[in-house]
């Protein structure tokens, strides 16, 4: 199992949304966030 980090600032990144929105990291500043990665799409 992967080890969990925690209180990490992690740096500005952009991604597409499932409903093809640019959404950026730094939008959710000050909120809690859980960053999933689902290996199976590589």
């Amino acid at each position: 199992m992967a080890k969990q980090l925690e209180n990490i600032p992690a740096p500005d990144f952009t991604l597409v949304d499932h409903e093809g929105r640019t959404v950026h990291l730094a939008d959710f500043r000050s909120k809690h966030v859980a960053l999933v990665f689902n290996r199976s799409l590589q």
